[in-house]
């Protein structure tokens, strides 16, 4: 299960039921795919095909949006 969080244009904002504990969210585009680590801080874990302009897009929505992915997770996962 990979629940939705947000669509923000082209970007799926998602996260895995099933995945490691460590606050996280996974962004998918037509172009490719990323993770971002949500703590200690925002920073890039993954890229899979974006580009670095892409990826700072999306690194400025996780910041917009950092409020709405905590709640999801903790909603989802509890705590």
């Amino acid at each position: 299960m990979s629940p939705t969080i947000l669509r923000v244009a082209s970007f799926r904002f998602y996260f895995f039921s099933r995945e490691e504990r460590r606050l996280h969210v996974h962004v998918q585009s037509p172009d490719g795919e990323a993770k971002y680590w949500i703590d200690p801080q925002i920073q890039l874990a993954e890229n899979v095909g974006l580009s670095p302009a892409t990826l700072r897009r999306i690194e400025r929505l996780v910041k917009e949006h950092e409020g709405e992915i905590r709640k999801a997770w903790r909603d989802h996962f509890g705590g």
